[in-house]
C-alpha cells in the first residue's frame, strides 16, 4: 500500500553537502519533518557509493519520505568520489569511507533539526558500514539496522567462498569500475561537474585486481570484519536477511556473539529491502523498523524487543526453479542462538547413500566436468531474470550423490548444514562443492544450501597449504545456513563435485579427489507449539514511488528531474569440459546519461583468463561527452594464483 498520510508533513532536501575537516564536501538529500526546526528529531543515515541522483532514487523514494513522515531525519549521503560527493573512491570500506562516516554522524548530531540521536541502515554495502561504523561507536550513533550484510569480508562476501574465487566477484568488479565512473549531475554541482568527472575517471582504480592480490584472509579482508572483535559493537543491532540472498549466514553469527541488544529477521528474500526484495512473501519492513527507531531513538517503551530473538522463515518444498516470485512457507522464532531445542541429525555415506547407522562405503573416485554447475544460479541472487538455482537433476548426475530412503515424516531444518569427508588427492590444489538437496518424487531436485572448501584452506583461510599427493585429510565444510521443511516421500540429498562453474573458478589442474568416508549433520528444528502464537507481520506500506517512464528506446526516464539513463552490454562464462585453463569470463557494459544538451556514455570491458601460476586481467574504461572521448584507460596485469 502506497501511504501518502503521515503524522508530520515531509520536507525534503534535494540537495546538500556535509562537509568534512579536509574541505571535502559529501552530497546528502535528506528528507524531514517540515517543523524540525522547531521540533527536532532523531537523525538516521544511509551512506552508499551508489548514486542518490539517479542510482537508488527510486527505492530512496519509498523508504526515506515514510520514516521522515513518521518524525525522523531521513539522510541519504554518496560515499566521496561517487554521486556528488567531491573526492576519490579508492576501493570498499576504506578507513577514509568510515572516517568520513563519523564526521557524518557529528554533522547530523549537531543540525538544529536534530535532537542528537543518530541511526544508521542500510542493504548490501550500507548494511556492511553500518556494522564497521557501529565498530568505532560514534557517541551519536545509538542503534543500527544491517540488512544483506557481513560481518567477515573474507568468508562472507562476494569475493571468495571457501577460498575459492567467485564469478560474482568478477561481476561486482565490473559494475563498481563502471559505477564509480559516472560524473556527478551538472543540474546540482554546475559547472563543477566536468573537472570533477574527469578527476575520477583518471584515478579510478582496477578493482578487481586489488581483491585478487589478496587471496588468503589477510589483514586487507581482517579490516571491517567485525568478527574480529564482536565486542566492539555497543549499540543495538537489528540484522535481516533472506534464504535467498548470499549473505544471510551474518544473521546467525551476530545473534550469537555480539553481546548488545539485537533482534534477527531472515525472510525468503533474495538481495534487497524486505518491502520490495523477492521472492516473497513481502513484507511491511517500513513499519517493523519504524518500531526499531521509536524505542532506540526515541525511547519509546513498544514491545519492540519482546518475542523471539529471531524470527525466521521456513521455506516449504517447492517445484525448483530459477526465478520464484513466491515461496510457501511459514514464521518461526527462536528465543536465542544458537536454539536451545535443536538436534543434530548425523547422516553417514555409506554404498545405500547416506545412512543413520555406520554401513560399507567403497572408496570413490570424484573428479568432475569443468562445466559442471550451469544450475547453480548466483551466488548472490537478486530475484529477477532467471538467478535462483533451478533443478539439480543434470548437475547430480554428474557429481556424487547420496539419497536417504524416501522420508517417512517431515522434518525441518533451521542453520547451518555440515559436511565432514576424508578424503585425499592427486593434485597440490583441489576443491569440493557439497550440495544439500531436496529430492521431489517427480525426480525433480531443489538446492536447499551449500559449500565449497579449497582444500588447501582446510586449516584455515589465512594459513593454506598444498595438499600432498596420496594422503588423506579430514575437512570440513560448512554450508550455508538455511531454513526448510523436507516432506514426508521426499529424500535428502548430499551431492559432491570438484567443480562448480561458473560460480567458482577452477582449480589449474583436473584434480581426481578419493573420498574414503564422511558424514552428514542437519539442523533439525523440532516443531513448537509457540510458533503459531506469533504475531502477524504487516502488511507492505511505502511512501509515494518516483516517478519513472521506461522510453521506446528501453531507457529509463526520471520525471522529475529530466535525466534519461540506459544501460546495455553482454556477459561471457566459458570453459572446456576438460581444460580448467580455458576459463573465460568476459562482462562489456555501456551506460549512458543524458537530458536536453547533455549526454554522457561510459563503456567498460573486464576479462578474465588463467594459467597455471596466474590470472590475467585485461580492462579498459572510456568515457564521452556528447561525442568526445575524453577517457581511455586500459589495464593488463597478471596476478600469481596462491594456492587456488
Amino acid at each position: 500500500m502506497i501511504r501518502k498520510d503521515f503524522p508530520r508533513v515531509v520536507e525534503e532536501i534535494e540537495h546538500a553537502f556535509v562537509p568534512l575537516h579536509d574541505g571535502v564536501r559529501l552530497a546528502a538529500r535528506i528528507w524531514l519533518p517540515a517543523d524540525a526546526r522547531q521540533r527536532p528529531v532523531p537523525a538516521i543515515l544511509e551512506y552508499l557509493p551508489y548514486r542518490k541522483r539517479d542510482g537508488t532514487v527510486e527505492r530512496d523514494a519509498l523508504t526515506h519520505p515514510y520514516l521522515a513522515g513518521f518524525g525522523y531525519a531521513a539522510v541519504r549521503v554518496d560515499i566521496r568520489g561517487t554521486g556528488e560527493s567531491e573526492g576519490l573512491l579508492t576501493d570498499e570500506y576504506t578507513n577514509q569511507e568510515l572516517d568520513d562516516a563519523l564526521e557524518i554522524i557529528a554533522w547530523l548530531a549537531a543540525q538544529p533539526w536534530c535532537v542528537g540521536a543518530v541511526g544508521m541502515m542500510g542493504v548490501s554495502w550500507g548494511g556492511f558500514n553500518a556494522l564497521q561504523v557501529a565498530a568505532l561507536r560514534p557517541p551519536a550513533l545509538q542503534a543500527i539496522v544491517t540488512i544483506c550484510s557481513s560481518d567477515d569480508r573474507y568468508r562472507d562476501d562476494v569475493h571468495y567462498m571457501g577460498g575459492t574465487l567467485l564469478k560474482a566477484g568478477i561481476d561486482w568488479g565490473s559494475f563498481l569500475l563502471r559505477a564509480v565512473s559516472h560524473p556527478p549531475d551538472p543540474a546540482l554541482v554546475g559547472d563543477r561537474w566536468l573537472p570533477m568527472w574527469r578527476q575520477r575517471l583518471e584515478n579510478v582504480p582496477l578493482f578487481l585486481e586489488r581483491w585478487m592480490r589478496h587471496q588468503r584472509r589477510d589483514a586487507y579482508w581482517q579490516h571491517g570484519s567485525i568478527c574480529e572483535d564482536y565486542s566492539a559493537v555497543q549499540c543495538p543491532v537489528f540484522a535481516v536477511g533472506g534464504w535467498t540472498d548470499g549473505y544471510t549466514n551474518t544473521i546467525p553469527r551476530l545473534l550469537e556473539h555480539l553481546r548488545v541488544p539485537r533482534k534477527g529477521l531472515i525472510g525468503p528474500w533474495a538481495h534487497g529491502y524486505p518491502h520490495v526484495a523477492r521472492p516473497g512473501p513481502q513484507i511491511g519492513f517500513l513499519q517493523e523498523i519504524l518500531r526499531w527507531w521509536d524505542h532506540w531513538l526515541k525511547g519509546e517503551a513498544n514491545g519492540v524487543m519482546d518475542g523471539p530473538m529471531l524470527r525466521a522463515w521456513i521455506s516449504d518444498s517447492v517445484a525448483p526453479a530459477g526465478d520464484h516470485l513466491q515461496l510457501r512457507g511459514r514464521w518461526v522464532g527462536e528465543d536465542a542462538w544458537p536454539p536451545v531445542a535443536r538436534v543434530s541429525c548425523c547422516l553417514l555415506l555409506s554404498n545405500n547413500g547416506l545412512q543413520s547407522q555406520k554401513a560399507p562405503l567403497t572408496v570413490k573416485t570424484l573428479c568432475s566436468s569443468q562445466t559442471l554447475g550451469a544450475h547453480a544460479g548466483e551466488w548472490c541472487p537478486f530475484g529477477y531474470g532467471g538467478d535462483q538455482a533451478d533443478d539439480q537433476s543434470e548437475d547430480d548426475r554428474r557429481s556424487l550423490a547420496f539419497d536417504t530412503p524416501p522420508l517417512a515424516e517431515p522434518f525441518d531444518i533451521l542453520g547451518a548444514p555440515v559436511v565432514v569427508l576424508e578424503v585425499s588427492s592427486d593434485k597440490p590444489v583441489a576443491a569440493i562443492a557439497a550440495r544439500l538437496c531436496d529430492v521431489r518424487p517427480s525426480g525433480e531436485v531443489l538446492r536447499v544450501s551449500y559449500g565449497i572448501l579449497n582444500l588447501t584452506r582446510r586449516d584455515g583461510d589465512d594459513t593454506p597449504s598444498p595438499l600432498i599427493p596420496g594422503r588423506r585429510y579430514r575437512v570440513r565444510v560448512q554450508l550455508n545456513d538455511a531454513g526448510v521443511k523436507f516432506p514426508a516421500g521426499h529424500r535428502v540429498r548430499l551431492s559432491l563435485s570438484t567443480t562448480y562453474w561458473p560460480l567458482m573458478w577452477p582449480v589449474p589442474n583436473p584434480a581426481t579427489v578419493t573420498l574414503y568416508g564422511g558424514s552428514l549433520s542437519l539442523p533439525v528444528r523440532p516443531p513448537k507449539s509457540t510458533d503459531a502464537q506469533l504475531p502477524n507481520l504487516p502488511a507492505v506500506e511505502t511512501a509515494e514511488p518516483e516517478p519513472v517512464t521506461t522510453t521506446a528506446a528501453g531507457a529509463q526516464r526520471f520525471e522529475r528531474i529530466g535525466l534519461e539513463t540506459a544501460s546495455k552490454g553482454t556477459s561471457r562464462y566459458e570453459i572446456n569440459e576438460h581444460d580448467p585453463l580455458s576459463a573465460v569470463a568476459e562482462v562489456q557494459r555501456a551506460d549512458t546519461l543524458s537530458r536536453a544538451e547533455w549526454q554522457v556514455r561510459v563503456e567498460t570491458q573486464l576479462r578474465v583468463t588463467c594459467s597455471q601460476n596466474s590470472f590475467n586481467l585485461q580492462a579498459r574504461l572510456c568515457a564521452w561527452h556528447g561525442e568526445i572521448k575524453i577517457c581511455d584507460r586500459a589495464w593488463d596485469r597478471a596476478v600469481p594464483r596462491d594456492l587456488m
